[in-house]
């Protein structure tokens, strides 16, 4: 079973409305089942991301962003649903939240990071460019780059859009592999 990353875009109200279940149901049931188009699986590119933004050279105001969106915010109160039997980030730490101030921040500054560039500032030979990104990135099929231009872009459009629809993202890790995912590339190459 592979642990991945999700971010979920949901309003404030979806979130209340979780938050409420849980509050009334005996087994802190919060019923969280975000609709899939607004789900989006990160798999393992977090840390690879990350690793190629330092690499590259990334200022801080940009790497901060990033870390922020794929890190989330433990300002926002998510700790029922993280609750036996049914929590959703069993797996590592506990969810997290960015608000609709800092989601719209992060697209802000993420749609100002040139990706290419950060992975062109990489060796040219993908073995190589992989054995200094580290983190399993050797065992990527087709090499890193692809794999990690496809995930950035994906997490650039996922906060556009959120940021756009004026939404918190929940961001948590997960071991069951979500079938409803719109994006899901395995690091092993398996989808």
């Amino acid at each position: 079973m592979a642990v991945t990353q999700q971010l979920a875009r949901i309003s404030a109200e979806y979130l209340a409305t979780c938050r409420q279940s849980a509050n009334a149901s005996p087994d802190r049931n919060h019923l969280w089942d975000p609709p899939s188009a607004d789900v989006l699986d990160l798999d393992w590119a977090p840390f690879l991301l990350e690793r190629v933004c330092e690499l590259g050279g990334l200022d801080d105001v940009h790497g901060h962003a990033l870390r922020q969106a794929l890190g989330g915010d433990s300002a926002i109160d998510l700790s029922f649903l993280n609750t036996y039997p049914h929590a959703i980030g069993s797996f590592g730490p506990a969810p997290t939240a960015l608000s609709t101030a800092q989601v719209a921040r992060a697209a802000e500054l993420l749609g100002q990071v040139d990706f290419p560039a950060l992975l062109a500032a990489l060796p040219a030979d993908e073995a190589e460019a992989a054995s200094l990104i580290g983190n399993g990135a050797d065992k990527i099929v087709g090499g890193p780059k692809a794999y990690l231009l496809e995930h950035f872009d994906a997490m650039r459009e996922f906060y556009r859009c959120a940021s756009q629809r004026q939404l918190l993202v929940v961001l948590w890790w997960d071991g069951q592999g979500r079938p409803h995912s719109w994006l899901h590339v395995s690091v092993w190459g398996i989808a």
